[in-house]
């Protein structure tokens, strides 16, 4: 398992919050994640055999947000 730690601009509410770690947790491979909203910031633990940062980022910025 790979762990990393993504600057996320955008972020505002709960409804931020829900969409990011649904969507992204749903991606195969990605074990966990975690919206940090005050510190504009997301933990995801993810295995890089079944699914690449590029992924996962993409899956963000495909709903509005900006990685920093």
């Amino acid at each position: 398992m790979q762990e990393t730690t993504l600057n996320v601009k955008g972020m505002s509410c709960g409804h931020c919050v829900s969409s990011i770690e649904g969507n992204v947790g749903n991606l195969n491979g990605v074990d966990n994640v975690k919206v940090h909203l005050n510190e504009a910031r997301v933990d995801v633990t993810f295995d890089s055999d079944k699914v690449d940062l590029g992924t996962i980022t993409e899956e963000i910025e495909d709903q509005g947000y900006d990685i920093a």
